[in-house]
């Protein structure tokens, strides 16, 4: 479908026919309700995902052992790089289609979904190629000791060859939560979860094969995932319905959504490439070290994938209404954002302090992988919420289209900083302590910097009328 997108937004509106069953609507209503029932599929479905990465490490750690722990948490960070940018270019689709929704604009709408589609299909053959191809040589750039190096690129050999579904799922769960129905992402998420504890029981305790069992169980879970996810897209009567002979690169269409996107990637990727550095100081500790710090990652994801669930709703309620012109329904919507981010982190941060060590035991009875993990809670716990301010502003904002000015703030904070922390400050003072101060300290900048942008910065129009942000 060959759609102008320089014409006039009023020749392209239609009324929406979606059911209102299976959407939540954004632009009327609660603003509280409207976010809890959008963000709350999406954080089940990110603790799911963090759950069944978890279950790896959890039923690696106990029947493999600390070694074979310590190999799948060497790879977490670096398969974070692999797939960052296509998270990125998700995040710029999703703020597209969800301001096409609010402008009502079908057409526009149908293009966005095919495109969006199409880029994820390239992207994730070239990153699961990559993975396959060059994981040796990376992890050796990353001072991955010898004794866990076999396993370590077994490992992400085996899991590079799924990421390709990995990102047709996330792009194709990113439409559905562009459109408000992030209940089907949770729900596909909860069948590859179940599916990834079975067979990493089946494969890695039954069949004894070790971290490559591991791997395979999380690469058939997705390839479920992303087909259920997919198929809902072409069996649905909406306008977002997906046709797979007309998934195709429209040029000024993947131009709109690159442009987005790429700010958003270029973040995800640059921040990635900082934790990579970090893992990198973390590998010379030694294995308990990496298994210790690679278990609490796996806990740490529950903390921080909640927030971006909700930066995301943010995102997404964002661009409805600024697409729909209600700037003031956007800004009460900043702050409810910001509130339900520091309730839930500062919870989450208490219960986790409370039970530390029944939480390390699940993954292994090494007790020095304990202490190494159970140690860098106490580093993180408490200033988690600082993180929830980061992303809860940086989502508003960058539902308006403005992308840069968070990516500015999350590169400087959370990658510029710390390679200058590891370059100048981690040398003279080579400890462990060191490095999980990092963190923290990295947080409180973005969070500082981003409260700054959001107070002064000019990101919204105080009086702007419906948008049409094809002419931006």
């Amino acid at each position: 479908m060959n759609v102008q997108l320089k014409g006039d937004l009023e020749e392209n509106k239609n009324i929406f026919t979606r059911d209102k069953k299976e959407e939540n609507s954004m632009l009327e209503g609660s603003i509280v309700k409207a976010l809890i029932l959008f963000a709350i599929p999406l954080i089940l479905g990110n603790l799911l995902q963090q759950m069944y990465n978890t279950v790896d490490s959890i039923i690696v750690g106990n029947y493999v052992g600390s070694n074979a722990l310590a190999a799948v948490g060497s790879s977490t960070s670096l398969i974070y790089l692999l797939i960052a940018f296509s998270q990125g270019t998700a995040t710029g689709a999703g703020v597209i289609i969800s301001q096409f929704i609010g402008a009502k604009n079908s057409k526009g709408l149908h293009v966005a979904v095919h495109t969006s589609l199409a880029i994820a299909i390239i992207l994730g053959l070239f990153l699961s190629i990559v993975g396959f191809v060059f994981s040796p040589q990376i992890l050796k750039l990353m001072k991955t000791p010898d004794n866990v190096m076999v396993e370590s690129v077994v490992y992400l050999k085996y899991f590079s060859i799924g990421l390709v579904f990995n990102v047709i799922y996330n792009m194709a769960a990113g439409i559905l939560n562009a459109v408000g129905n992030s209940k089907r992402s949770l729900l596909y998420l909860a069948i590859a979860s179940i599916t990834n504890i079975v067979l990493d029981l089946l494969l890695i305790r039954g069949f004894n094969m070790g971290v490559e069992g591991a791997a395979i169980a999380t690469d058939l879970s997705q390839v479920i995932s992303s087909i259920l996810a997919v198929y809902f897209l072409m069996r649905i009567n909406e306008d977002y319905k997906v046709n797979l002979a007309k998934i195709k690169l429209h040029k000024e269409m993947a131009i709109k959504i690159i442009k987005i996107g790429l700010p958003t990637g270029i973040q995800n990727m640059v921040i990635s490439l900082s934790n990579v550095l970090i893992q990198s100081s973390i590998n010379v500790f030694g294995s308990k070290t990496m298994a210790g710090f690679g278990a609490y990652l796996k806990i740490d994801g529950f903390n921080i994938l909640p927030v971006m669930s909700l930066s995301m709703a943010a995102t997404t309620f964002t661009g409805q209404n600024y697409g729909a012109g209600k700037i003031q329904r956007v800004k009460r919507g900043m702050y409810i954002s910001l509130i339900m981010g520091l309730v839930y982190t500062i919870l989450t941060g208490f219960l986790l302090l409370t039970f530390d060590n029944s939480i390390m035991g699940l993954f292994t009875q090494d007790k020095d992988v304990i202490e190494v993990g159970i140690e860098a809670m106490k580093y993180f716990c408490p200033f988690y919420f600082l993180l929830s301010i980061l992303h809860a502003l940086a989502g508003t904002v960058r539902g308006t289209g403005k992308t840069i000015p968070p990516m500015v703030v999350l590169l400087f904070s959370l990658c510029v900083f710390r390679m200058i922390f590891i370059k100048w400050v981690i040398p003279y003072f080579n400890t462990i302590q060191s490095i999980y101060i990092l963190y923290p300290v990295s947080w409180a900048i973005g969070a500082f910097l981003m409260v700054l942008y959001a107070w002064k910065g000019k990101w919204i129009e105080k009086n702007k009328k419906k948008v049409d942000y094809r002419k931006k």
